[in-house]
């Protein structure tokens, strides 16, 4: 008997980007339906239609439009960021650029598993405010991002597209404006065929119906009518989600914690306007015009009747009663898929996909997930530890519940990347309620890389990430989303041939789109029903543990190198002479049984002691720490350079470490970072400061560059230690980035804080966001904060007042030190307006602008002085800018006790 999911999915090749939505979940338990539920997906079963929002950022997207129109119109609808938002700032952590692309691409999938939406991406760098689209596309592949977006929009068939932006100056940020003007040229691109044809051996061109911007007051000039505008109400109930779309979207946007984007739900009327772009125009709705029924598919309408029979039958409180009807529907479905692939001669893999296959593989896959939720049958496949090296073996655990009253059994579990042995045979039967248990001892091929992110594993450029070319396709046994529907021997058959076959690759075209990796270890299992019902399922395998606090956890299985190589993050090593520091290497075991020489590799004019240094892992997760001594020769160059650690097991090296990232509203993520840290060797001296007091804000990695300088730190704890009597312990109280956006401490110690400076102290105040601080004023004096920012991050520099002790103790600072060697940008979060007391030190701006001159204001106060920057150093040390580390120096001695 064909398998059913299989005979759906495996002439889909959207499928082949993996999505998110009300029915799959990464690194989660796995997903259980209410009734409701159910019943709700029965109702998107009868819907076919599509939709994609498009925008440049995560937490652009417009979440109460997107659950309106996933659950209340029941459409297949995406999102398309063109950007991870790698350059934006984080409130919750240190993470920035790469790191913090992983934790807002997870934030967006963890926003679609509420809204109920699915989530794309191109290769698109977020590098940063842009003002303009000129500047974002000299630093975008334009060509690249376009192709990437008619990819997904062909994959997807969206009957309308809807952008969240103008393509003008009314959209503020150039990335904004880039995903509108993007949008608008690939309406047109996708649909023809002359555009990007290399596609077309795995797509069909595809013409949306329309093109609308989703607008509203904000871009509305003050008295202009918006009468002309579509309108909808996306602020209905759902009643078998028991929310209304606001109060799902709220939940939705206020995954986006690194971005501070917690939103209240709203309730009631939501009036949503659309103003046309392209296409063919609609008067009332934005789907008219459009047959969204069954009907749009040859022989379809027959499924639309016994659809809704389904659900005109369907019991509440017993699910499992409308699973003879279910399986109507899905032999009527999957002749129509045969005959549709029937049509076409030949082999499957590189066929396109018609309209007509995706719709039926589409509904087929949704089909096969509501039969498994209506017959209660919950499977999971979990491992009790969290990572695996290439070669290694790993016990896996297959639980197998059915909680309906229909017989069933288990067939068979086979493993993915294959196990030892044969597949195993069970023919089990499964009980009503009793759990089925099975392990399993399976081996991850040697070919497996880490698990890595796909965007992360070569190096890009400053606007685009390059992409593999090829990973193995072992690792995902992808060729099996292509094949025909086969009976169980031939599955069984093509199986075999295809894991005998180590140099099948998954191509570069399937991974673009994607928003993360595809599992590297995965369970299939075979699965029959007395009522004829005979399904296979591919589980992820993940790690699972329970925490005496929390309970049950998953988390994603990671696969990782034999050692690890770890540097201290975000830490440059700073030599103002030649005295050595110390470089703490810390390796870690991926397996047992490692052993090899470690080595610190330097430019020429440095020494690292010892040369080599050998070690010993006996067992998996063992650490080591060696400690080497690094110092400049006479002959190092000024400037900065890189350090290596390298780590060597016979004739291979390592130079990777491993970091992970772990919040609680994000599924964990395992990063493998380059063992590299800056080297900076400069002329920078100290005053009369020693001791330094660190307020952390937001997150920061300032307190390393400050003792990389020779300074005390001590991070100041804002409950206790923010007293005249603690404080005054210090020369100068640094406070970390958006610190009155997020202490709210600050509303009742400010008091202290001023007067420590009134008393001689030296306070420096970096960036503070010009919306949301806990103070209406932030210094001394009056001083009005603004969104403006110099985003060119090498533009050159003036001295307003060349004489300023800020730029010339203990440091005579030139201007190529605020640009040379800049990432980024300049600085953010620009006074607008201040008091005279204020001092303004240095100016610049970006082409086409007038100066902006509070990058740095200085306010004499008392014997003290109080100091507001706006200076992107959060960025530029970490990065082992020179400048940065003699621009703070400066800063932190500027009067002082």
């Amino acid at each position: 008997m064909p398998f059913s999911l299989r005979t759906a999915a495996r002439l889909c090749l959207a499928l082949l980007i993996t999505h998110c939505s009300l029915l799959t979940a990464k690194a989660q338990a796995p997903k259980t339906y209410t009734s409701s539920e159910i019943l709700l997906g029965l109702k998107k079963l009868n819907v076919v239609g599509s939709v994609m929002y498009i925008a440049a950022h995560p937490d652009d997207e417009n979440t109460r439009l997107l659950a309106y129109l996933a659950n209340g119109r029941q459409l297949e609808t995406s999102y398309f960021s063109c950007t991870r938002g790698d350059g934006g700032q984080d409130l919750i952590g240190p993470e920035l650029r790469e790191q913090l692309g992983v934790i807002r691409t997870q934030e967006l999938l963890a926003a679609r598993r509420i809204d109920g939406a699915h989530q794309y991406f191109s290769r698109a760098n977020d590098f940063g405010f842009s003002k303009t689209s000129a500047e974002t596309f000299t630093i975008w592949d334009k060509e690249q991002v376009l192709a990437d977006m008619v990819w997904v929009i062909r994959q997807r068939r969206p009957d309308v597209l809807i952008t969240r932006f103008p393509p003008d100056a009314r959209a503020g940020h150039g990335h904004h404006q880039a995903s509108a003007i993007l949008a608008a040229e690939a309406f047109d691109a996708a649909g023809d065929p002359k555009r990007f044809p290399e596609q077309l051996q795995y797509v069909q061109a595809w013409q949306p119906k329309r093109l609308y911007w989703n607008t509203g007051s904000y871009f509305v000039k003050p008295g202009e009518s918006m009468a002309g505008y579509l309108t909808l109400d996306a602020g209905g109930y759902n009643p078998l989600l028991g929310q209304s779309y606001g109060e799902i979207a709220a939940r939705s946007r206020s995954q986006h914690r690194s971005q501070g984007f917690g939103a209240a739900a709203q309730r009631g009327e939501a009036i949503e306007y659309f103003q046309f772009v392209k296409g063919t125009p609609a008067r009332t709705d934005l789907f008219e015009g459009i047959d969204q029924t069954w009907s749009r598919v040859p022989g379809g309408a027959a499924i639309g009747k016994l659809v809704d029979e389904v659900i005109r039958k369907y019991d509440a409180s017993n699910p499992s009663t409308s699973v003879a009807g279910l399986l109507g529907v899905q032999k009527t479905l999957e002749q129509l898929l045969s005959n549709a692939n029937a049509k076409d001669a030949g082999l499957p893999i590189n066929k396109p996909t018609t309209a007509e296959q995706f719709w039926l593989s589409e509904k087929d896959e949704l089909l096969d997930v509501l039969i498994r939720a209506a017959l209660g049958l919950y499977v999971e496949a979990t491992t009790n530890v969290a990572t695996v090296a290439p070669g290694q073996p790993i016990d896996v655990t297959y639980e197998i519940v059915s909680r309906s009253n229909v017989a069933g059994q288990l067939a068979d579990i086979q493993g993915s990347p294959k196990a030892v042995g044969a597949d195993t045979i069970f023919h089990t039967p499964l009980k009503l309620d009793k759990a089925l248990r099975i392990s399993r001892h399976q081996f991850v091929p040697l070919f497996v890389p880490e698990s890595q992110p796909y965007w992360l594993r070569e190096k890009g450029s400053v606007g685009m990430y390059a992409v593999p070319e090829k990973l193995p396709a072992g690792v995902h046994s992808h060729l099996e989303d292509k094949v025909r529907s086969y009976t169980r021997a031939e599955y069984l058959a093509f199986r075999q041939s295809l894991e005998s076959k180590p140099n099948d690759f998954l191509e570069r075209q399937f991974l673009i789109g994607r928003p993360e990796n595809l599992p590297p270890l995965e369970g299939y299992l075979s699965i029959s029903f007395e009522n004829g019902f005979y399904t296979r399922l591919r589980i992820p395998v993940q790690y699972k543990h329970t925490d005496p606090v929390l309970g049950e956890l998953y988390q994603p299985l990671a696969v990782v190198p034999p050692v690890m190589v770890n540097i201290p993050a975000a830490r440059a090593y700073v030599f103002a002479d030649q005295q050595p520091k110390q470089v703490p290497v810390t390796l870690r075991a991926g397996q047992a049984g490692v052993q090899g020489q470690l080595a610190l590799q330097v430019p020429s004019g440095w020494q690292a002691e010892p040369a080599t240094v050998a070690f010993t892992l006996k067992n998996k997760d063992d650490e080591q720490t060696v400690n080497f001594s690094l110092r400049p020769l006479a002959g190092a160059a000024e400037g900065k350079s890189e350090l290596r650690a390298v780590a060597t097991i016979g004739a291979e090296k390592y130079s990777r470490g491993i970091q992970q990232i772990i919040y609680p509203h994000i599924p964990t993520q395992t990063l493998f970072p380059e063992a590299t840290a800056p080297l900076v060797k400069l002329n920078v001296a100290r005053g009369h400061t020693k001791t330094i007091g660190y307020l952390m804000g937001a997150g920061d990695e300032v307190p390393e560059a400050l003792r990389q300088l020779g300074y005390t730190v001590t991070l100041l704890d804002p409950a206790t230690d923010l007293t005249a009597e603690r404080l005054a312990r210090y020369d100068a109280v640094v406070l970390g980035v958006r610190a009155y956006n997020v202490l709210n401490k600050l509303k009742t110690q400010q008091p202290a804080l001023l007067k420590y400076v009134e008393n001689g102290g030296t306070m420096l105040v970096q960036y503070v966001v010009n919306y949301g601080t806990v103070l209406p004023q932030i210094g001394p004096y009056p001083l009005a904060l603004s969104s403006d920012r110099v985003t060119v991050e090498n533009t050159p520099v003036t001295f307003l007042n060349p004489g300023a002790p800020v730029l010339n103790v203990p440091n005579k600072l030139t201007p190529a030190d605020f640009a040379t060697g800049w990432v980024q940008e300049q600085g953010l979060y620009y006074p607008s307006s201040w008091d005279a007391h204020y001092q303004p030190v240095i100016a610049s701006h970006d082409p086409g602008e007038t100066d902006k001159q509070s990058a740095i204001l200085v306010a004499p106060y008392g014997k003290g002085r109080y100091i507001y920057t706006g200076l992107s150093l959060f960025r530029e040390l970490p990065a082992g800018v020179p400048g940065a580390f003699r621009v703070l120096a400066n800063l932190v001695e500027s009067g002082g006790k």
